[in-house]
């Protein structure tokens, strides 16, 4: 098992010095999911939301939160993103939205938690555009399913 990171060997917690480490292509794809009533997901397809563009409104807070990983995540390191797309895709088995985040950089250190957060980051843009006639929605299924580049190299989810 690979040892953690980010503490030091004194077990405190510190940010990881990534100054040696070749600068490599990186990507990251993260998904999840937001759950509704079918009647919101009426809403959101039709654009019938109060509040606007539910849809385009997530998909650019996905983004500023990509951008924004390392002032919400502690030890992660400010990164230049060269690429980040956001993909919602409305599912009527769900019933609700489905969110994939592709995050690419060239750099030092991957981007899975700028992905990651993307994901979050949409997923609870969703929830707050249509709160008012559903709150009993729920975001399922954050998880990274593709991270490339870096020592580490390739992960995929179930490979």
């Amino acid at each position: 098992m690979a040892e953690l990171t980010h503490f030091d060997r004194k077990g405190d917690a510190h940010m990881v010095d990534v100054s040696d480490k070749a600068s490599t292509a990186r990507i990251a794809v993260a998904t999840g999911s937001v759950r509704m009533r079918p009647e919101t997901l009426d809403l959101v397809i039709n654009g019938r939301a109060e509040k606007g563009d539910v849809l385009g409104v997530a998909r650019l807070a996905g983004i500023m939160g990509a951008k924004k990983t390392s002032e919400l995540i502690p030890l992660c390191h400010p990164l230049p993103l060269t690429k980040v797309a956001l993909d919602l895709t409305p599912d009527t088995a769900l019933p609700g939205i489905r969110i994939e985040a592709t995050v690419r950089t060239t750099g030092r250190t991957g981007v899975e938690m700028e992905a990651l957060t993307a994901v979050s980051t949409a997923a609870l843009t969703l929830y707050d555009m249509v709160k008012a006639v559903d709150k009993g929605m729920e975001i399922n299924d954050i998880r990274l399913v593709l991270k490339d580049g870096g020592k580490s190299g390739r992960y995929e989810a179930g490979a």
